[in-house]
């Protein structure tokens, strides 16, 4: 197991954007409890989780955002500047 969730050397905070039923869910579901459903549902408004990694000794912690593909979330990318 890793460092509490309090104690970290990095911190990146990652948002997963994209089209309705590309696997955005099944990235954050892969990275985060290593598991992975062929059968995942679409992503209503956004899903949040966090991993902590161990890199050369140092706790890294990743906070991902997975936003539906829908046209809701569509102004996350306009204020990230990614249109």
């Amino acid at each position: 197991m890793g460092a509490p969730d309090d104690e970290y050397y990095y911190l990146f905070k990652v948002v997963l954007i994209g089209d309705s039923g590309v696997g955005k869910s099944d990235l954050l579901s892969r990275f985060t409890r290593n598991e992975f459903n062929l059968e995942s549902k679409s992503t209503i408004g956004v899903e949040f989780a966090t991993h902590s990694i161990q890199v050369d000794g140092k706790t890294i912690k990743v906070q991902i955002w997975d936003t539906a593909g829908q046209e809701c979330c569509r102004a996350i990318t306009s204020a990230l500047g990614l249109h």
